[in-house]
């Protein structure tokens, strides 16, 4: 119902430029500015300028897009209420998350959605959290679990509910005879002067221990690199250097490694949020897969263990 061109224009904001909206979009860059153009032609308006080697929106463009938020939201909410009236479910819902979310909070939620809606087609995305928010912009995802990082969308971002769900505490990794399993209180600080293994530099697990460490008054020393668990343990129970893991994630009894769970202000942890888009959240189908994923991860870590 919303015009395809508003969210052209949208992905264009997003990503900075024709060409690389256009990559998101699974378009040809001439396509992205032939609807550019169609959709200034159509409102007599300018809506983007050259600066420098690429472009920039103008201020009727930060206008238009002012008002596509508001009407997405104002569509999303007319949905979840048409939707509250109408009979059993159908047609596709989908389900985004990041891989510890992909592998223990969405299947148990996508599984009871799909056994108690035969009709719904449920479909399930591993997805770093940018894009998430990507699948969710461009309607090809209802439902996404994202990690808090530098790059997330603030939460007052006018195209997303983003709520709350669950503070998953990070832990140490190190070897089973490290000089730290022999101490009863361990703080981040602690590794401080530890060799790291880290994911990919821009990776999401990588802006999640730098930020952790730097709260504790440090930049790790990036030794080595592994973006899988069982990789990092692996170095770490050769000796190469310490990891940080989510408590969500299970450790393998393969490796002589040891999980040291850190105490300490601010005691490090990622916050997980469910995001939809703006207005949406009101939806049957979404309201249910969010009772479901609180009643998961509550079970998987109770506030206890948190």
């Amino acid at each position: 119902m919303i015009d395809p061109k508003l969210k052209v224009l949208q992905m264009v904001d997003r990503y900075g430029g024709v060409t690389a909206a256009a990559e998101a979009m699974r378009y040809t860059p001439s396509a992205v500015s032939y609807q550019l153009r169609q959709l200034a032609e159509q409102l007599g308006v300018k809506l983007i300028e050259p600066a420098g080697r690429g472009i920039q929106l103008t201020a009727a463009a930060r206008t238009l897009l002012r008002h596509t938020a508001l009407l997405q939201a104002q569509w999303e909410q007319a949905r979840s209420e048409l939707a509250a009236t109408a009979g059993e479910p159908s047609g596709p819902f989908t389900l985004c998350g990041f891989s510890t979310a992909a592998t223990y909070l969405l299947p148990p939620a996508a599984a009871t959605l799909r056994d108690r809606h035969p009709r719904l087609g449920v479909r399930l995305v591993e997805a770093e959290p940018a894009r998430c928010f990507e699948l969710l912009l461009a309607e090809e995802a209802d439902l996404g679990l994202v990690v808090v990082t530098p790059d997330s969308p603030p939460l007052n971002d006018d195209r997303f509910d983003q709520q709350p769900l669950l503070d998953d505490p990070l832990d140490l990794i190190v070897q089973a005879d490290h000089p730290l399993t022999a101490r009863k209180r361990v703080t981040l600080a602690d590794a401080a002067r530890e060799p790291w293994i880290l994911g990919t530099p821009g990776s999401t697990y990588h802006q999640l221990v730098v930020t952790s460490c730097m709260a504790a008054g440090f930049t790790p020393d990036m030794a080595h690199q592994a973006d899988e668990w069982d990789t990092g343990q692996a170095m770490v129970a050769q000796g190469f250097g310490v990891i940080l893991v989510p408590r969500l994630a299970r450790i393998s009894t393969e490796w002589p490694v040891t999980r040291i769970r850190l105490s300490g202000e601010p005691a490090p942890a990622r916050r997980i949020l469910a995001a939809t888009r703006k207005g949406a959240a009101r939806h049957p189908v979404i309201a249910q897969a969010l009772e479901l994923l609180r009643a998961t991860a509550g079970e998987l870590l109770p506030a206890g263990h948190r």
